[in-house]
């Protein structure tokens, strides 16, 4: 148990309240420590604190368009590059096109979490059959074998809890059903169409990555061939529509009241359509914050996305522990009134506990001008490319 030293005073013009009723003409911005969990001082600005005219140096934040990457790994995962990695987690963007995968795999690496950013199909894998559309997590154990069958082609992006489980997390005085309830996981069926594909007579691979190095195990049959299965470990999956966000009309709650898993060293959050607070002076956009305990990535995959300007679907942000952020100016503008009842935004976030490694594959793909779309004086392009 961590002993912080205890800071509970108020200095000069100051709301009492985080987030609400804010001095007239003031910005909110809040410094915290261990993410939004432990001590926090927040501060009145006269300016908002992304107001610069210029930012040099590593502390820059990145934008890519994942998406727009080279197709890699249409056959499996394990093709597909990395693209953002530290000790605990790995990020890879996995494009397939349409049809059967060749060949099963298996990540002795961690827990594999899928979110279905497009397309649909069918997952094969040791504990049966499972259909899968856009807007699907699935979490694949480590050491599971699988493949999949797509109807049509699927983007994917595929998070690693390296070394790691995922778990749930904590819901505290909500209760465990908040957010969704455990009940609503699917899990794979011995069904007909998990026995129609067992087959004693063809040869199959199973591609075992290890260390980030692959090996390839050759079977005379499929070894897919489970007739049932019994015990409190498999393959889940949950969508996106069945996630029933945690709100409040009077305050706007942080990122982490959205922690859908839970690795080690970092959490996945979920943003999905809400009502917008309703009390006058609630602010109805995020507030400004430098997280200075964890590098904050966002995969934005449908709808209009409320505090960004020149975001579309597939691209990704990183801003890294330290670097001080919260809404662009177009919807600065909206921070006390939104046009419309609700947002209607889906996005997938991931909290790193350690500094985030970009690989060549990433900034291939990466909007350079980033740093600038919060710049009024200078407003930035969406990006057509790679920059």
């Amino acid at each position: 148990m961590k002993r912080y030293i205890p800071h509970a005073h108020v200095q000069g013009i100051a709301s009492r309240q985080a987030h609400a009723d804010l001095p007239a003409g003031t910005y909110e911005r809040e410094i915290s420590k261990e993410g939004f969990f432990g001590p926090a001082a927040h501060l009145h600005h006269r300016h908002p604190p992304t107001g610069w005219v210029g930012f040099e140096g590593p502390l820059k934040p990145h934008a890519f368009d994942f998406p727009k990457l080279e197709v890699q790994g249409s056959d499996g995962p394990w093709s597909a590059p990395e693209l953002l990695v530290n000790a605990s987690v790995r990020v890879r963007f996995w494009q397939a096109t349409a049809g059967r995968m060749s060949h099963l795999v298996r990540n002795a690496d961690g827990d594999e979490l899928l979110f279905i950013h497009k397309g649909n199909g069918s997952l094969y894998c040791d504990f049966g059959h499972l259909s899968f559309a856009t807007g699907d997590y699935i979490m694949i154990p480590r050491g599971t074998m699988w493949r999949v069958e797509c109807s049509e082609p699927v983007a994917a992006l595929a998070i690693e809890a390296t070394n790691a489980s995922y778990t749930l997390p904590e819901k505290g005085l909500v209760g465990p059903h908040a957010l969704f309830d455990p009940a609503m996981l699917d899990i794979p069926q011995i069904d007909d169409a998990f026995r129609a594909q067992q087959s004693d007579n063809e040869r199959w691979q199973v591609k075992v990555k290890r260390r980030g190095a692959i090996s390839t195990i050759t079977y005379p049959f499929n070894p897919l061939d489970a007739i049932g299965w019994h015990g409190d470990l498999s393959v889940v999956r949950i969508n996106v529509k069945d996630i029933r966000p945690l709100m409040s009309h009077r305050y706007h709650l942080p990122p982490s009241a959205h922690t859908t898993f839970v690795g080690n060293r970092f959490v996945v959050c979920t943003f999905v359509p809400r009502p917008f607070e309703s009390d006058p002076g609630a602010l109805k956009v995020p507030f400004f914050h430098n997280n200075d305990d964890y590098d904050e990535v966002i995969f934005y995959h449908a709808g209009n996305f409320f505090s960004r300007d020149n975001i579309h679907p597939g691209m990704v942000t990183l801003h890294p522990a330290g670097f001080t952020h919260g809404p662009h100016p177009k919807a600065l503008k909206n921070m006390l009134t939104q046009s419309k009842p609700a947002t209607d935004e889906i996005a997938v976030m991931i909290d790193a506990r350690d500094a985030l490694e970009i690989t060549d594959a990433a900034r291939s793909v990466e909007w350079g001008g980033y740093v600038d779309s919060w710049r009024t004086d200078a407003p930035a392009s969406a990006p057509e490319g790679a920059r």
